[in-house]
């Protein structure tokens, strides 16, 4: 059991990158790898080893649950090339543990499903050590609030219909559990919680709305208190299982309640309604304490460079406030494609994908996003960019 938390997240660079690691089974019941679909699991060394180029040296990336733990044996085959290549090109890893995707043999709802996580997390921060001789970054389970929001609205695996509560405590209950494992391992290892930071807002003509927008924004903020033991003390949350928040925020986290209107950004001509970044950050530095990151955020097409220059002036003016942001995470650092529709790709890396002739993808540098993100490193000062 660990008691105390540092003060600092201890991040290598302040700008990351985010690879793309999602895991669940889509619509059509087609299992997704998108670390296998974009060759970066193959070409995990050439992939860290262009961060540097572009100012780089901490990454988020992922474990992939369903391949390494078959009935509950471990096969780390898939993982080990990938922590040697991280370790030889000198790139900090933060580590997602679960991202959407389990074992098939697992039932999310079953008690099993906590127990077998907590092993597999265990024994993961045990092949970390004995492979880096280092403690780690892990990030248990990723957004635990969206991902029970949209499997509880039947819009991904396990299509639950009205147990997103359920899942959002079972996810939790995994959360400490792993927590736990890592620790009794590695007591130096740290832990990142990743959640959407969101805003909304009445819509314009129904001001009563309100106190619906009101209970809507707070209500975001449950996976962290759960963990902490603020809400939900039967789950057995502590102050110490939040240890770094993580803050995924884009251009859609904002939105009217009711209908779900976004509220529209584009650089120069903002939604009056719309909440700044910095306002949103410190509300929750204030609430928890914590060593924060933006742990994902991007946008796409022609708004990618837009957006890095808005995320750095609110970067700094977060860091006037004295709230300690110790990083913006590009997240995907690498294009891809949709989960639902492997033709359709968003257009929001920082590397753009063309086919190659072996079937595969090479990264091609966005040159005026990669000249935005050039400026944002200058604009933050005093930090290793």
């Amino acid at each position: 059991m660990k008691e105390t938390r540092a003060a600092s997240a201890g991040f290598r660079s302040f700008w990351m990158a985010g690879f793309e690691c999602s895991c669940q089974i889509n619509s059509a019941g087609a299992r997704l790898d998108m670390s296998e679909a974009l060759g970066h699991d193959l070409h995990a060394a050439d992939d860290y080893r262009r961060l540097s180029d572009v100012g780089m040296a901490t990454a988020r990336d992922g474990l992939r649950w369903h391949r390494i733990d078959r009935g509950g044996a471990l096969d780390w085959s898939t993982w080990l090339p990938m922590l040697e290549a991280a370790r030889r090109e000198r790139v900090q890893v933060i580590w997602d543990l679960f991202h959407y995707g389990w074992p098939d043999d697992l039932d999310l709802f079953s008690g099993a499903f906590v127990d077998r996580f907590a092993r597999f997390a265990g024994e993961a921060a045990r092949v970390h050590r004995e492979q880096t001789g280092e403690a780690g970054y892990f990030s248990p389970v990723n957004e635990i609030s969206f991902f029970s929001w949209a499997a509880g609205r039947e819009l991904m695996f396990p299509y639950a219909h009205g147990r997103d509560g359920e899942i959002k405590r079972q996810l939790v209950r995994a959360n400490i559990a792993a927590t736990e494992a890592i620790w009794e391992v590695t007591p130096e290892a740290r832990l990142v919680s990743p959640e959407p930071l969101i805003h909304t807002v009445p819509p314009i003509n129904r001001p009563c709305q309100t106190d619906a927008a009101d209970r809507q924004n707070e209500s975001q903020f449950e996976a962290w208190d759960m963990l902490s033991g603020r809400a939900a003390p039967e789950l057995g949350g502590s102050e110490r299982y939040l240890d770094i928040v993580g803050l995924n925020f884009y251009a859609a986290n904002q939105w009217e309640v009711l209908g779900g209107r976004k509220l529209h950004w584009d650089a120069g001509s903002n939604d009056p309604r719309w909440m700044r970044l910095h306002k949103l950050i410190e509300g929750v530095y204030r609430r928890y304490g914590r060593p924060l990151f933006l742990a994902e955020t991007s946008h796409y097409g022609i708004g990618r460079a837009p957006w890095v220059d808005e995320i750095a002036v609110e970067c700094v003016e977060t860091l006037r406030l004295g709230v300690p942001l110790e990083g913006v995470c590009l997240y995907p650092i690498l294009d891809r494609f949709d989960w639902e529709d492997s033709q359709h790709w968003h257009n929001s890396g920082l590397w753009d994908m063309r086919p190659d002739s072996s079937g595969g993808y090479d990264r091609i540098l966005n040159n005026t996003y990669a000249g935005a993100l050039k400026r944002a490193q200058g604009i933050i000062r005093g930090k290793n960019v």
